[in-house]
């Protein structure tokens, strides 16, 4: 998994890896989800993907946007 930049530091997410259809989150609490376009929807995979990258704003589109919509809870 790649490292989020946390760019804000005040993020919950600490790792990140995006797919073709999907993105794993990791959070602070060690948590680890999947998301993907059948839970959450396409544009909000393609722009929590964008977020990632850009290292600022993911963790406040999960709570705002898909909160629950994850595929699966991995860890």
């Amino acid at each position: 998994m790649k490292r989020y930049k946390n760019l804000s530091r005040k993020s919950g997410v600490v790792a990140y890896e995006v797919g073709q259809r999907t993105i794993v989150v990791e959070f602070e609490d060690g948590g680890i989800y999947l998301y993907n376009y059948e839970s959450a929807g396409q544009d909000k995979i393609e722009r929590m993907k964008q977020l990632a990258e850009a290292g600022r704003g993911l963790s406040t589109f999960i709570v705002r946007h898909v909160r629950d919509a994850y595929a699966a809870k991995l860890r």
